[in-house]
């Protein structure tokens, strides 16, 4: 079984749907105002960006704890990713990357305050 698509809750399509495509490399498939934009990666995974207010309802407030996580496949990509975050306006980085649970990590807040991860697990170890 393989995960196929997520539907992540914004309040701003336009800005999210940038950061997706400027950070992670998302191309957009579908837009539909200010409502819904569907994105998809180089692997096939269908991001689908929704803003609840174009629908009737408040945007959820998502636990402290949750968070989208990107693994990348070298030290090196991780490092290059928060050089790049700190150029980027409304990025809270929460820490320069550091070593933690077998992996070499950083978290930084973006899109309403949600929490990102980027990721490295050295797969030999």
């Amino acid at each position: 079984m393989k995960l196929q698509h997520l539907n992540l809750c914004v309040t701003d399509i336009t800005e999210s749907q940038n950061f997706f495509e400027n950070l992670f490399g998302f191309k957009t498939l579908a837009r539909r105002g200010e409502a819904t934009a569907v994105l998809n990666d180089d692997h096939g995974f269908t991001l689908v960006l929704s803003n609840p207010k174009a629908f009737g309802n408040e945007p959820p407030e998502y636990p402290k704890d949750f968070h989208v996580g990107f693994f990348v496949e070298t030290p090196d990509e991780v490092d290059q990713m928060y050089r790049r975050l700190q150029e980027v306006a409304g990025i809270e980085i929460d820490s320069e990357p550091r070593n933690m649970r077998g992996g070499y990590t950083i978290y930084f807040r973006a899109l309403d305050g949600i929490l990102f991860e980027i990721t490295y697990l050295d797969k030999a170890s």
